[in-house]
Order: C-alpha cells, then sequence, then structure tokens
C-alpha cells in the first residue's frame, strides 16, 4: 500500500490537522488518553519561498486524562526537525511557550476582583530526522519524578509551581524505527520508518497486515495525503528547498576547509618568519659582539701605537743628546774610537 510520506513537514501537517488521529498518535506517545485538542499550528521558520526550512511545529492545548481519572489541561509542543543543530531553534522555541501568556488556566478572580491564573503544564514531543550522539532507543521518554532530596522517597503530589516550571518530553529519534515493532507505540511509529521509503521519496511502501485495526485511521489518512496533489506538489518543493540547504551546507564546509587550509598555511609562514626573525636578532646580537671585539682592538691597536710613538720619541731625543754629546768631544780632539768608548757605542 502506498502512503505519503510523513517525515515531510506537508503530510506532517495533513496528518495531525485529522482531530481524531492526532489524539489518537498524541495518546500512544504520551501514555494517557487525549480526550481534547485545540490546535495551534506554527508554520517553520518563515516559509518555503524563504527557503528556511528545518524545524515544523504545531502547538496544542490537549485535555488528558490522568492515571487517577482525573483531567488535565496542558499545552503539547510538537516540533519536527531535520538537522542536529537545530537544538538553539528548540531552545527557543521553548522559551516561547513559557512566556505565552495564553499558556495559562483561569481558576477565577481574587478579592480585588483580578484574574487567578496558573501556568499550564508544557509538554514537549520532538520528530527528530537524525540521529542522537549517545542514545539508539527509536522512542525516548523523559519524565519527571517528585523525590525526597534527603530521602530520595517518591513523592506522589503535583504541585502547580513545580509543574509550571518543569516539563515532560518524548523524542521519537526516526533512523532508529527500522524493524523495530516490540509494542504499539513502536508499530504505530513506524509509519515514519524510512526503510519503506520507494524510490520516490515521498511515498512508503507499506503492509496494511502490518498495523492494527485500531491503527488503519492513520494509515488512510497518509493514504489521501498521497492522492492530493496539492501536498505531492509542497513535498518537491520540501526537497528544493533541502537540496538547496545541503547544497549550502557543503559550499560552507567546503570553504571552512580551504579556510583552514589557509590558516594552515599563514600559521607555517608565520613559523619561518618568526624563526628568521630570530635568527635575524641573533646574526644582530654576533655582528654587535663583534663590533665590541673590533672596537676593543682598534683600541689596543691606538694604545700601541701611542707607545711606539713614544719610544721613538724617546730614541729620537737620545739619539739627539748622543749627537750633541759626540759633537764636543770631537771639538776637543778626541778620536772616534775614543769618543765611542766613552759613550759606551760600539
Amino acid at each position: 500500500m502506498m502512503i505519503a510520506n510523513p517525515i515531510y513537514d506537508v503530510v506532517f501537517k495533513y496528518l495531525m490537522d485529522d482531530d481524531k488521529v492526532a489524539r489518537f498518535i498524541l495518546s500512544r506517545i504520551l501514555g494517557k488518553e487525549v480526550l481534547a485538542l485545540a490546535a495551534r499550528p506554527q508554520e517553520v521558520i518563515g516559509h518555503l519561498a524563504q527557503k528556511s526550512l528545518t524545524v515544523y511545529r504545531l502547538d496544542y492545548a490537549a485535555t488528558v486524562r490522568l492515571e487517577d481519572g482525573s483531567e488535565k489541561l496542558v499545552v503539547i509542543e510538537i516540533q519536527k526537525a531535520k538537522y542536529h543543530t537545530d537544538i538553539l531553534r528548540f531552545r527557543k522555541y521553548l522559551g516561547e511557550q513559557y512566556a505565552k501568556s495564553s499558556n495559562v488556566k483561569i481558576l477565577g478572580e481574587d478579592a480585588l476582583g483580578r484574574e487567578i491564573q496558573e501556568p499550564l503544564p508544557i509538554v514537549s514531543i520532538y520528530f527528530l530526522g537524525h540521529r542522537l550522539d549517545s542514545l539508539t532507543n527509536p522512542v525516548i521518554a523523559v519524565e519527571r519524578t517528585y523525590r525526597d532530596a534527603i530521602t530520595g522517597e517518591p513523592l506522589a503530589g503535583r504541585d502547580p509551581f513545580v509543574e509550571g516550571l518543569t516539563h515532560d518530553s518524548y523524542i521519537i529519534q526516526i533512523p532508529y524505527l527500522s524493524q523495530r515493532r516490540r509494542n504499539d507505540l513502536e508499530t504505530l511509529m513506524s509509519i515514519f520508518d524510512q526503510a519503506s521509503r520507494s524510490q520516490d521519496h515521498h511515498i512508503l511502501n507499506v503492509v496494511p497486515d502490518d498495523f492494527p485495526e485500531k491503527f488503519q485511521s492513520v494509515i488512510r489518512r497518509l493514504q489521501m495525503a498521497y492522492s492530493e496533489q496539492e501536498v505531492v506538489s509542497v513535498m518537491r518543493l520540501e526537497d528544493d528547498v533541502l537540496n538547496e540547504l545541503q547544497e549550502n551546507e557543503r559550499a560552507l564546509e567546503r570553504s571552512k576547509v580551504k579556510l583552514d587550509a589557509q590558516e594552515q598555511i599563514l600559521q607555517k609562514n608565520q613559523k619561518v618568519i618568526e624563526e628568521n626573525q630570530k635568527a635575524i636578532e641573533e646574526n644582530q646580537k654576533v655582528i654587535e659582539e663583534n663590533q665590541k671585539v673590533i672596537e676593543e682592538n682598534q683600541k689596543v691597536i691606538q694604545e700601541k701605537d701611542q707607545s711606539l710613538a713614544q719610544k721613538d720619541s724617546a730614541i729620537a731625543e737620545k739619539d739627539s743628546v748622543i749627537e750633541r754629546a759626540r759633537e764636543a768631544l770631537a771639538s776637543k780632539g778626541m778620536s772616534e774610537v775614543e769618543i765611542n768608548r766613552l759613550l759606551g757605542l760600539p
């Protein structure tokens, strides 16, 4: 049997637009009967025309029946995402739910005629088209428990203060749904199993006998979606948008790789420059040391030249004295031999 692929936002919306089907699906996920729904659909961030299709949201005010038979009004936030990077958007949308002034229950009026409000509990449901890093369970329930922090004893009561500030979450990991049919919930969630996808990714080929009679309304709704030309057209548009997003992502990744390579080259060049600068500084130091040695040698040479000049001057003075003595002795008629002997000259 051919059914429309509910992983597409337009099909998921078409499925959940049926009140009976939506209550049936939410009842199975929550494990509580959903008695009534007031849908407040929120389109994805922007519109298809703006090409920012990543997260699809549905908001409900729901009346559920609790285990003790009482009824409770809660806010159900459904988010369906295709990329693991959408966690910040999840937080943003969840924050919006907490901030909405409409998500309260009016209990009456006080003595001054002012409304007495009680925040509605919030339940978040996430349909993920990707795998979590450390959890491989196809359906994960994150449910709060009250306990005494001293003794660890579970507490049975529920208080509006706690209920208004904390919330339960349910996470469906679509990639892990394949071949999982252990209970009714996994059987129901198998309508998202992409292993049954045909060559046309818009279509899932399911076996009707795999689904109990109570699930047939869901299957029929998806059959109707498959026959709706407008739904099929929007699925094609989603493909175009996602292909463009993926191409942009790949282009960004290629740019990142290129930038990383350029960064490595710059770092390598910077290292070479730093090493060259260090070598220049070391050479400059050697040059300065050599200059200092040259200056010291020049000083020694100057001192030596001065010493030699003084010695030459002394020798010249001595020679002058000897010459005058020689002339004086010669004038007295002494012979050269006598003069040399008297002056101590050879």
